[in-house]
Parts: C-alpha cells; sequence; structure tokens
C-alpha cells in the first residue's frame, strides 16, 4: 500500500514537472524574445560604459621599526599589537592622506573627478528655474575658502570611493588600490597614496621626537635647580646639627637605650624582693630569731643552710651518744657544748643576713633611681636623635628622588638629541602600482550574459505567474478538475486568411482533416455517453458570444447526418447566424414562423444538400423571442421532430447573455457546453453551469474550441491525443 502511495506521489510530482516544462514550451517564444530585447539594450547601454581600470600598489607596515636608540615610548603606539596594523589601514583611507595626494597630483582637473550633471540634477535645475521661489532659502554667500572647501569635499567622496585598502590576512602586507578611466593615473594614484602615507609617518614621528626633545630640555633644566637645592639643604642641616653618621648614633643609642630598660628591670624585680623581706622581718620583729629562721627568704640562703645542716649533724651526734652513754659522760656534755655553739652561730648568723638584707635594700633603692634617672635622660637623648634622623631622611629621599628623576630625563634628552635626525620608515613598497593593460570593469561579456540569464529567469517565472493567474480552461484537467464536467471533444483552432471566417463546411473538405478528426472524435465520445438513453434532442450552447457554439453545431449535425437523419435548428431568436452561415436567405421562414404558426413545417427547413443537414432557420425575429420559447407550443414541436429526426440539434444564445438557453434545455435531452480554450475565464463558464442545473437541464458534457494545435505536443500529458483517431494523418495539410 505504501509503494502505491509512493509511487503516486512520484507520478504527481512528474506531473507537475511536466506542466511546469509544458508552460515554458508554450511561452518560449515570448520568453526567448523577451530575453532578446533586454540583452539588446544591455549591449547598448554596456557599449557606452567607459571602461575602469584598478591598479594597486603593495605596501609592508614595518611591526618593528629601526631606531638608533629604543624611545618607543614617547612614539605612543605598540607595533606588536593587532590595533595597530587597523590604525595604519585606517590612516592611509584617511582624509589627510587623500587631501594631499589630491593637492599633490591636481586632481581637481581630471576628468574623472569633474562632476557631470545627472538626469535628476538637471530636472532639479529645471524646476528651480520654472519655480523661483524654491530658490530662496540657497541664496548663500561662500567665500572663496569656503567654497574651496566645499569642492574638496566633493573630490574626497569621490576619491574615497574609487580608493580600496585592503590588508592581506595574516600577513603585514597592504594592497591600496585606486580606480580610474585612466589606466596610467589609478597607478600614479595607488603609488602617490603609499609615498604620502610614508612621508607623513616619518614626519610625524620625526616631530614627535623633536617636540620630546625640546620638552625634555625644558623640563631638565628645572630638574638640575631642584637637585641642587635639595642637596644644599640636605648638606646645610647636616652641617648645622654636626651629623657624622646619623645612622651609628641612632644606633648606639638605641642598644644603650635596651641595656639600660633591662638593667632597671632586673634592679626593680631585685628591690621588690627585698622589700617583700624587709615587711616580714619588720613583722615579725628582729629578735625573734626561730620565727625569722623558718622563712623561706632566710632559710634559702646558702650560709643560713649551711649552718643548719652543722645543726643538724651535732643533734644526729648527740642523739647517737645518748644511746650508748649517759647524760653524764663527758662525751655527752662535749656534744651538747657543740650543739650549742652551733645554735648561737645559726642565731648570730640569722641576724647578720636580717641587717645585710636591709642594706642591701638601701643599696638596690639607690640604684633603682638612678637608673630611672639615666633612662629618663637617655629617652630624651634618643629622642632629639631620632627627629634628626627623619629629618635627615626626608632631606636625603628627596635629593635621591629628584637625582633618579633627572638622570631619567638626562637618558631620555641624551637618547632624543641622537634620534631627533633619525627615523626609519613606517612602511615600504614590496610592489609598485604599473598601469594596467585592461580594465577592471565592466566586464561586458559577462554583463551581456548575466543579462541574458537573469532576463531569461524573469520572463520564465513570470510566464509561471500569468499561467498561475490565468484562470481560464486550456486542458482536459481543468475541465474535470475545475469545472468539474466530463470533456467530450475539442476542436482545434484554424488558421484563416485575415477579414475571413472559418468554412462551416470544413468537416466535409479535405485540407480541415484534423479539425474533421476532432469532429468525429467528439461525435463519438457523445453517443459513448448517451449509450443507455434515448438522446435525440442535444443543445449546444455557450457562456458568451463569439465561444464557436454555432461552428461546433453545424459541425455535430454533419457529423452525426452520416449515421442517420438530423435537423439543425438555429433557436437564437435575437442573432439568427445559421441561415447567414450556410447561404439560406434572410427571410426564408423558420422556428419562429412555425411557433406562431404563420408557415408549415416543409417551408420552415432548408435541406443542405453538401452535408445531408436539414436546417431550420430562426426565421422572422419576433420581438419576445423568450415568450415564444416558453410556449408549450415549442415543446409540442419538439416532440413532434423527434419521431422525424434520429437527432435535433438545437443552437442556442449564450447562457450569460439570455434565458433562452435555459428554457431550450429543459426540452432537450442533453446539453453540450462549449468553451473557447484559453479565453473565456472559469468563473462565467461555472455560473452558466450552475444556471443550466438549476434549470434542471442535463449537462452532456464541455466542448473546448478553438485549441491552439501547435501547443498540443507539449500538452500530450493533458490529454489533447486522447480525442484523436489513430487513423489520422501523419502531417496536416494547411488551411
Amino acid at each position: 500500500m505504501n509503494n502505491v502511495q509512493e509511487n503516486t506521489n512520484d507520478n504527481e510530482d512528474i506531473i507537475d514537472l511536466v506542466a511546469y516544462l509544458n508552460i515554458i514550451k508554450r511561452a518560449k517564444w515570448r520568453i526567448l524574445g523577451f530575453a532578446i530585447i533586454v540583452t539588446f539594450l544591455t549591449i547598448m547601454v554596456t557599449l557606452t560604459l567607459i571602461p575602469k581600470y584598478n591598479a594597486t600598489a603593495t605596501l609592508l607596515i614595518e611591526a618593528e621599526q629601526t631606531k638608533a636608540v629604543s624611545f618607543q615610548e614617547i612614539y605612543g603606539l605598540d607595533s606588536n599589537k593587532k590595533e595597530y596594523y587597523s590604525t595604519q589601514f585606517e590612516v592611509i583611507k584617511s582624509d589627510s592622506i587623500a587631501r594631499e595626494v589630491i593637492t599633490k597630483l591636481d586632481l581637481k582637473s581630471h576628468v574623472d573627478f569633474i562632476s557631470k550633471p545627472s538626469l535628476l540634477g538637471e530636472l532639479k535645475t529645471l524646476v528651480k528655474e520654472m519655480l523661483p521661489f524654491l530658490n530662496k532659502k540657497e541664496l548663500l554667500i561662500l567665500s572663496p575658502q569656503e567654497k574651496a572647501d566645499r569642492d574638496m569635499l566633493g573630490l574626497l567622496a569621490i576619491f574615497k570611493s574609487r580608493l580600496s585598502v585592503s590588508p592581506i590576512r595574516s600577513t603585514q602586507l597592504v594592497n591600496v588600490s585606486f580606480e580610474s578611466s585612466d589606466p596610467k593615473l589609478a597607478a600614479l594614484v595607488a603609488n602617490t597614496v603609499g609615498e604620502v602615507y610614508i612621508d607623513n609617518q616619518m614626519r610625524a614621528k620625526m616631530g614627535i621626537t623633536q617636540q620630546a626633545s625640546t620638552w625634555l630640555n625644558t623640563r631638565l633644566s628645572q630638574l638640575r635647580i631642584q637637585l641642587d637645592d635639595s642637596e644644599a639643604r640636605l648638606q646645610s642641616y647636616r652641617e648645622e646639627q654636626k651629623l657624622v653618621d646619623i645612622e651609628g648614633i641612632a644606633g648606639l643609642a638605641t642598644q644603650e637605650l635596651e641595656q639600660i630598660s633591662q638593667q632597671l628591670i632586673v634592679a626593680r624585680n631585685e628591690r621588690n624582693n627585698l622589700q617583700s623581706i624587709n615587711r616580714v622581718i619588720k613583722e615579725y620583729g628582729n629578735d625573734n630569731i626561730d620565727l625569722l629562721g623558718s622563712m623561706p627568704e632566710i632559710t634559702s640562703h646558702q650560709v643560713i643552710q649551711d649552718v643548719k645542716r652543722e645543726v643538724i649533724l651535732v643533734e644526729r651526734k648527740l642523739s647517737d651518744l645518748g644511746e650508748v652513754y649517759g647524760s653524764k659522760h663527758p662525751k655527752i656534755i662535749s656534744a651538747k657544748a657543740e650543739l650549742a655553739t652551733v645554735k648561737t652561730n645559726l642565731n648570730k648568723q640569722i641576724k647578720g643576713l636580717i641587717t645585710g638584707i636591709e642594706k642591701e635594700l638601701n643599696r638596690i633603692t639607690r640604684t633603682v633611681s638612678a637608673l630611672e634617672s639615666d633612662l629618663v635622660k637617655i629617652r630624651a637623648e634618643y629622642q632629639d636623635i631620632t627627629r634628626k634622623e627623619t629629618q635627615y631622611n626626608q632631606l636625603k629621599r628627596e635629593v635621591e628622588t629628584n637625582r633618579n628623576i633627572f638622570n631619567t630625563f638626562l637618558s631620555r634628552s641624551k637618547e632624543t638629541e641622537v634620534t631627533s635626525d633619525f627615523t626609519s620608515a613606517a612602511a615600504r613598497f614590496t610592489d609598485r602600482a604599473y598601469a594596467p593593460r585592461d580594465p577592471s570593469k565592466p566586464n561586458k561579456v559577462l554583463i551581456i550574459v548575466l543579462s541574458f540569464i537573469a532576463s531569461f529567469g524573469f520572463a520564465v517565472v513570470m510566464s509561471f505567474v500569468f499561467d498561475a493567474l490565468n484562470d481560464t480552461v486550456k486542458t482536459k484537467p481543468d475541465v474535470e478538475s475545475k469545472l468539474a464536467q466530463r470533456m467530450l471533444g475539442l476542436l482545434p483552432h484554424v488558421k484563416t486568411p485575415k477579414n475571413s471566417v472559418f468554412p462551416i463546411h470544413a468537416y466535409l473538405e479535405e485540407q480541415y482533416r484534423l479539425f474533421a478528426e476532432s469532429v468525429r472524435t467528439f461525435r463519438t465520445s457523445l453517443l459513448l455517453t448517451q449509450l443507455d438513453k434515448n438522446h435525440k434532442v442535444i443543445a449546444v450552447t455557450s457562456s458568451s458570444p463569439g465561444e464557436g457554439k454555432t461552428t461546433t453545431s453545424a459541425n455535430l449535425a454533419m457529423s452525426l447526418a452520416q449515421m442517420g437523419k438530423v435537423l439543425l435548428i438555429d433557436a437564437d431568436l435575437r442573432k439568427p447566424s445559421i441561415a447567414k452561415r450556410f447561404d439560406v436567405p434572410v427571410f426564408h421562414p423558420g422556428l419562429s414562423n412555425l411557433i406562431v404558426g404563420t408557415e408549415q413545417f416543409a417551408e420552415c427547413v432548408y435541406l443542405e444538400e453538401k452535408s445531408g443537414v436539414t436546417i431550420m432557420p430562426s426565421g422572422q425575429i419576433p420581438g419576445n423571442p423568450l415568450e415564444l420559447l416558453s410556449s408549450i407550443r415549442f415543446n409540442e414541436l419538439v416532440e413532434t421532430l423527434k419521431t422525424q429526426y434520429d437527432y435535433i440539434i438545437i443552437d442556442t444564445p449564450p447562457t450569460q447573455a439570455v434565458s433562452d438557453a435555459l428554457v431550450i434545455a429543459q426540452s432537450a435531452d442533453s446539453v453540450i457546453y462549449v468553451v473557447k480554450s484559453d479565453v473565456t475565464r472559469i468563473k462565467p463558464i461555472k455560473a452558466g453551469l450552475e444556471r443550466l442545473f438549476e434549470a434542471k437541464a442535463h449537462v452532456a458534457g464541455v466542448v473546448l474550441n478553438q485549441v491552439d494545435m501547435s501547443k498540443s505536443r507539449d500538452q500530450h500529458s493533458h490529454g489533447y491525443y486522447d480525442y484523436f483517431d489513430y487513423s489520422q494523418p501523419s502531417e496536416e495539410p494547411k488551411a
């Protein structure tokens, strides 16, 4: 199933493509003619174009320029940055360079720079001359300088429009191109732009260097005076304060201050200890030897500890002897005497130590006072030295700063003196421009080719547009899809001499064989659609006059006459034409006479011997044709005629003009609707068909008339060949 759908889609795509190709084929001569005309006009315009020559010079922008001494800071540009090159490219395109080149080469007198009056400008001048009040706003008197400036602005605009500066990617090269009608001038301007740019850059850098040198020399004199003044102030201060080595003096003062501070701390700690011991002694009293001897400050003394050890030894000795001897024993007595002596010595030592503590306290108190006095004095001296050192350092720092600045400016000044008369070029030519032999534009061949292609494409597109906007019926698919009707056949358009009418007997003539075959195909298709019905009465109508319904009726009648007895009735009681086409006298009675009853049937018909068709003209034109056709007598007449003829063909008026065809259709078995190919629009056709359907008429189908058969081969897919017999001749004779 999917494959079937895909094939269907492919067929639709092919049909659409073929349809587009057919549109192009149908309009091929119009398309080709339009393209040829446009191309011819383009050739005429191209021949008047002035050739333009383009000359190009190539410059190398130096990245690291050669300098006698590095002095890059003054220039203010870093040549290693991309912005540097972009800046140089813009400088080349600047107005200053262009102005100098224009002046140097006197371009204002060249024909390329002389403005030519345009059509719009001439029209504007003409309007202003005709309407003088429009010139009031332009009454402006310009001075020679202002006029020169305004002229220069115009020259600059022309110059810059023809100058092209294009850097070569990923290189330091730049192409400078200029376009002119004079090849020599093009090369001269391109080279001059490069030369002026190089000269301007060198002058600018030399000017910057000289300006910097002047400024540095002026500033250097001021800095020398500042340095001398600062050195004089430093020397005067050193002599005034009698300073030899301020840093050494400050170091000694600092060291001495630290030593006295440390001694004072030690002395104060010692004094505090002695004061605490002295307070305890005063609390216990100087005579309370036992209590004083238990004080940690006393017992911790080395002499007291030694005496106490002797007391302990003697007491131990006495204890040992007491275990052996009695209390009266000499050794016991001697040991006791020794113990008393040792204790006496201990008390003596304690008293001496207490007396020494008081003396030591007095001494250390005097030492602390002396150290505190010395510390105050040294601090004052240190602060004085510090103030001198600060002032000295300030003066010294000022001297060093002034000296560094002076040395820097002195170095730069010497550097500018060396480089002031030397500056390398900012760029150089790698290739100079030469006068080109061939113009760069216009490329006349390309313009002509493109104009042909563009005009051809435009014509093709417009053919598609016009075809899309064309809502006429041209093909079988148009009849079936747009009108929803069966196509019975087509009648080809046959060329006839100017001011002549298509022959009514074309069906019977040998030279119109293709037309006759189409009529036979139309007849066959009609009969095949009526096999199961007894349709004898066939009405032929159209949307509007001139679509060929009378010719269709007559030729259908002649083709059916080969198969049976046929009656052709001209029911157009307003503008009849059948009698005239068949050379029947105008006064011959006809349909109107038969309906009214003024004439008999035999008097109202005419047998056309050549075709064998019985013709009933319209007869006398009545004043009320619609009433006659709507009468019962007309319907009875048709029923009566059906018994006498195998086929009755009724030529009716157009549906859009009057309602006669609608009335006749009610008495007919079927209606054939004639449409003029590629002329009649779909809207009136649909309107006519709808009116027939509303009248309950049986529409057998549509006949496409006056089809251009020269296009039939291009539209084979649209069904034209379906209506021709295989037996038709391969070549159509000329009409």
